[in-house]
């Protein structure tokens, strides 16, 4: 648990673990929409324009991204930027 919030847990799909994490391929900004995509099992272009709509409807959206940015690792990595920052702050 980091900062009172579960770190999702991977699922199991037909033999395959899946985990939430930003990939490289297919990254429009930052890749938060195609790793929501790919762990649902949706189509970006499905979960881009839901954050578009939802963008106009109180922009929540925003800081919502730019925390899932933060939190949600790299494909690859061990840890989020987030993460990698706190270490970063506590090393100094």
């Amino acid at each position: 648990m980091i900062g009172g919030m579960e770190e999702a847990t991977p699922q199991s799909t037909a033999g395959r673990t899946r985990t939430l994490d930003r990939p490289h391929a297919g990254r429009m900004v930052a890749g938060v929409a195609a790793g929501i995509a790919d762990y649902l099992d949706l189509d970006v272009t499905l979960v881009r324009i839901v954050l578009v709509v939802l963008t106009f409807f109180g922009g929540l959206v925003i800081p919502l991204y730019v925390a899932a940015w933060l939190l949600i690792p790299e494909e690859g990595a061990e840890t989020s930027v987030a993460e990698d920052l706190i270490e970063q702050f506590r090393s100094h």
